[in-house]
């Protein structure tokens, strides 16, 4: 068995780069080059941001520094361990909580955090890599381990790499990596006129 490629089945044609992201949990061993690594989070250095705020930080730790990956890989809960520690790189992203301009609460932060992550997942599908994101993190743990300040919250974690074999996951996760991927239809979310009626651009 060897790495699935799962190209989304959409509705309507999309970028391949889009439709070619997905979220594996089994990575290979092979080591991700640097100036791919260092692209992808260029790619999300330009991601938009309310006020051009740009709240995100990346905690991003490789194998080559097997201290500082360790580090990082046990602030994710011990599921996401199980399986992330065969990435090659692994991360956790931070969210700036207010406006540098005006020192006011960013409501948006955690928004365009995302939206940086967002920017370097499809960045990773362009160079044949894939992310897994993943809420399953200690936030305080991860405060601890790395001295985050007190106005930033640790959002999410990150593993990263190329796709590896399925095989070497254990049964269920193998049934998962392997399903078909599914989304909610357009019209379950994309509303016009009122809150849940389907808007004429998506109704089927």
């Amino acid at each position: 068995m060897t790495a699935p490629h799962k190209p989304a089945s959409t509705s309507a044609p999309i970028h391949h780069i889009i439709s070619h992201r997905w979220s594996p949990r089994a990575f290979d061993s092979r080591p991700v080059e640097p100036e791919k690594l260092r692209s992808l989070l260029e790619a999300a250095r330009w991601a938009a941001s309310a006020y051009n705020a740009q709240p995100w930080s990346f905690i991003v730790a490789t194998k080559d520094d097997p201290e500082n990956f360790q580090r990082v890989l046990e602030c994710f809960v011990e599921f996401n361990q199980s399986w992330a520690r065969h990435a090659p790189v692994v991360a956790l992203t931070a969210a700036f909580l207010k406006f540098p301009h005006n020192g006011q609460p960013n409501r948006y932060a955690f928004h365009d955090v995302g939206q940086a992550a967002a920017n370097l997942a499809l960045q990773a599908a362009e160079f044949g890599l894939q992310i897994h994101q993943m809420a399953g993190i200690d936030p305080e743990k991860a405060r601890k381990t790395f001295g985050v300040p007190p106005d930033y919250e640790v959002v999410s974690g990150i593993a990263l790499g190329y796709p590896g074999d399925p095989a070497a996951l254990p049964d269920q996760l193998r049934e998962r990596e392997l399903a078909a991927r599914e989304r909610k239809p357009l019209a379950a979310f994309v509303y016009a006129g009122q809150w849940g009626n389907p808007s004429p651009l998506v109704k089927p």
